[in-house]
């Protein structure tokens, strides 16, 4: 979605969480155990992706010993399923462009499973390379206004490595290269501040402009895919303005 409307899906994340807090820790282990094993470390002091992935886990409150198990299987201390990261691209309602990032210990199953929820709202599965030129993959860290002024944040984040920072009603956005993502989180957490939303995401280079039947079939697409448990994140080249929101909350 785009920054705007970004901030709609997070207020929508956050009032569900407690109802889908049983898929978020399994999110969250997976990532976990993902990231111990890929970043060839299993301490969060040297391997900044799973120190993202722990602060992600604390925040959502999941205990000690269950962060603890998924780093061990992630470095192999444990035993435990073996996960892989697929990403899939496909269409939804309006011609618009998703690309899925998934992590699942049976690519048969996730794969058919995200074709029918596709299809079910009105989109399709696309091949490999299909929909990927439209997205750039960057660090996107949204914060509220009222963190800090404009200026400060601005000189803040371009300091700490960051490549833009734009502004609206909404909040800041601010995007960094995938290699300086985990730097500049640092750095504004550091400063006090606490981002509303911190991820490596698929950013659209443009967007498709959905209204009516066709946005509320997007969010409903939107919505199924993100709940998915094999899911770990959604991009779609679509915005819908806040009039349009608000009807479909």
């Amino acid at each position: 979605m785009s920054g705007h409307s970004k901030w709609h899906t997070i207020k929508h994340k956050k009032g569900a969480l407690d109802a889908k807090r049983g898929k978020l820790f399994t999110k969250l282990i997976k990532e976990i155990t993902i990231a111990a094993r890929s970043g060839g470390s299993g301490d969060p002091n040297t391997n900044a992706r799973l120190r993202k992935a722990v602060n992600d886990a604390k925040a959502g409150n999941m205990p000690n010993d269950t962060i603890d198990r998924a780093i061990k299987r992630g470095t192999g201390e444990l035993e435990g399923v073996h996960y892989e990261e697929i990403s899939y691209e496909g269409y939804g309602p309006g011609g618009v462009a998703i690309m899925i990032n998934t992590t699942t210990d049976n690519r048969n199953r996730t794969v058919s499973e995200l074709r029918h929820l596709l299809s079910k709202h009105g989109g399709n599965l696309g091949e490999s390379g299909s929909v990927a030129w439209m997205f750039s993959k960057k660090g996107q860290i949204m914060i509220d206004l009222a963190a800090r002024s404009e200026d400060e944040m601005m000189e803040l984040a371009l300091e700490a490595g960051a490549d833009d920072i734009q502004t609206d009603q909404n909040g800041y956005q601010i995007l960094t290269a995938p290699e300086d993502f985990h730097a500049v989180l640092d750095a504004l957490k550091e400063a006090g501040i606490e981002p509303a939303s911190a991820e490596i995401s698929m950013i659209p280079q443009n967007y498709v402009k959905l209204e009516g039947g066709a946005a509320s079939q997007m969010l409903k697409l939107y919505d199924a895919l993100d709940d998915h448990e094999d899911v770990q994140s959604v991009a779609a080249n679509f915005e819908i303005d806040d009039a349009t929101m608000e009807q479909q909350a």
